[in-house]
């Protein structure tokens, strides 16, 4: 019953009805990155079925929407794959809101290619090079003599800043294409022998079709797979990040029962199964 009043939820949003005028002050808002999105609609799923009576509403829209909708008072929780930037932090003071963040998950940010493409690893140097536009050719990196097709996300994704503030450390190409979401970049990588695009780990688990590919920090380091758990929560894998709630102050009533459920054993089983890694040490604070 509850998988059916998410799911309406979901389609009213779209349709142009709030969440507040179906359910008023009884429903949890919840919105931003679509890396979380599956992820925390399993855990809401789950959270109503032990709760009946209570009732939480997830959009995507990528974590700069749910940052701006946190900052407008339009949700409860702002899902995020980046850290929030200060120029966010100063408009949320600006509006007496204090943003507090909890880390619910971690994620190997995932490198992938099509299963016909011979590369197996690459430097975060040369993925770099390549999402920049510098190296067009498989051949350049070892592969099969074809032109390079990038796949990315859109620049509210706090995926696709993340991946340019850590791993490009410049520009993307003018040539990459971008998507709007995880799995349409998957797909897109499926059918295409060129393509390239990185995604989050929980979107690359068993999918057919992709090779994911190993990455190391340097030419002569350690080259690592998303897949491994302690590669990833250690940092050996080089492009590994935390996954966010953002919150208004500490929270409260219904919105901490939610988190405290997210943090628990049951609800970070649910990470694992959704393909993230669990996290050990919780920590809730200001940034």
């Amino acid at each position: 019953m509850k998988r059916h009043i998410i799911k309406l939820v979901l389609v009213l949003t779209i349709l142009g009805f709030t969440a507040t005028n179906i359910f008023a002050q009884e429903m949890i808002q919840i919105k931003g990155s679509d890396t979380l999105i599956n992820l925390v609609q399993k855990l809401s799923e789950v959270y109503m079925e032990k709760h009946p009576g209570e009732y939480i509403a997830i959009t995507g829209g990528g974590s700069g929407t749910g940052i701006a909708a946190l900052i407008n008072g339009q949700c409860d929780i702002a899902n995020a794959s980046r850290d929030i930037k200060e120029k966010e932090v100063a408009q949320a003071r600006e509006r007496n809101v204090d943003p507090k963040s909890v880390v619910i998950a971690i994620d190997g940010l995932s490198v992938i290619v099509n299963k016909s493409n011979k590369t197996d690893k690459l430097t975060v140097g040369q993925i770099g090079q390549i999402f920049r536009g510098e190296i067009r050719n498989w051949k350049d990196v070892g592969g099969q003599d074809s032109p390079i097709t990038l796949y990315g996300r859109q620049s509210n994704s706090g995926t696709y800043i993340f991946f340019m503030e850590e791993v490009l450390k410049g520009d993307y190409s003018n040539k990459m294409n971008h998507m709007n979401g995880n799995a349409q970049i998957v797909e897109g990588v499926k059918h295409d022998a060129t393509g390239i695009g990185y995604v989050g780990v929980g979107y690359v688990k068993e999918v057919k079709g992709i090779n994911i590919l190993k990455v190391a920090s340097a030419p002569n380091g350690y080259y690592s797979s998303p897949l491994n758990t302690q590669d990833v929560k250690s940092g050996k894998y080089p492009i590994s990040r935390t996954l966010n709630q953002y919150v208004n102050g500490s929270p409260k009533g219904k919105v901490k029962a939610f988190i405290d459920f997210e943090l628990s054993a049951e609800g970070q089983k649910i990470v694992e199964e959704e393909g993230f890694f669990p996290v050990s040490n919780i920590e809730l604070h200001s940034k």
